[in-house]
């Protein structure tokens, strides 16, 4: 099992980004229910533009059997409030995208989740140092309404993009906005140049209308 500290985390001497306060307890912000977890239902897939141009999937049990790793981060959420120090547990995204290789022209990621929930990622903000497909926190596995049984970990992007219940990957060749993006959210949302809605975008790139 490898270990690691999160990219973006505690970067350019500040101890948080711009706009963040230190929180060290926060309760679960979420849109919608929690879902309920079944393992024998359960898959993981990743899809779209894969270098074999097949989807990859696995079981719960073949999740668990990928390539551990670990690090620590701090987590900042577009609500103003950053938790330093988090630690977690699960599959680096670089792991994943070796064993699911995306094709040479892919350039950014949807994550998806139960209740088709999504959020899009630059390719080289997926794989990062730092990023990770978690299964536990603090040494134990998520609990439900953190995104259990799986969730992604970005720590140089708002929460938002640290998409749970995560069930899916989809390899894209294009651009294209995920849930929040589509609803005022920038588009990148990264927390050090503090890209919180549409409106910082280059003109003529917000959401639709």
């Amino acid at each position: 099992m490898s270990e690691g500290t999160g990219s973006g985390s505690r970067s350019e001497g500040t101890a948080v980004p711009p706009g963040q306060r230190v929180r060290l307890h926060h309760k679960p912000i979420h849109y919608g229910p929690v879902p309920r977890f079944r393992a024998d239902r359960w898959d993981f897939r990743v899809m779209g533009a894969t270098s074999s141009l097949g989807v990859y999937r696995w079981t719960w049990e073949e999740f668990a059997h990928l390539p551990r790793s670990r690090s620590v981060s701090d987590f900042h959420c577009v609500a103003r409030f950053s938790v330093p120090g988090m630690s977690w547990e699960g599959v680096r995204s670089a792991d994943l995208a070796a064993a699911a290789p995306p094709a040479p022209e892919v350039t950014h990621v949807m994550a998806w989740a139960e209740y088709g929930y999504s959020a899009n990622l630059r390719l080289e903000d997926f794989l990062a140092e730092g990023v990770l497909l978690a299964t536990h926190s603090g040494g134990a596995p998520l609990a439900k309404e953190r995104g259990y049984p799986l969730r992604l970990v970005v720590p140089h992007l708002y929460g938002w993009k640290n998409v749970k219940w995560l069930r899916a990957l989809e390899y894209m060749t294009a651009d294209r906005r995920g849930f929040w993006e589509e609803r005022g959210y920038h588009n990148r949302g990264e927390v050090w140049q503090e890209q919180r809605f549409f409106h910082q975008e280059e003109p003529g790139h917000g959401p639709p209308l």
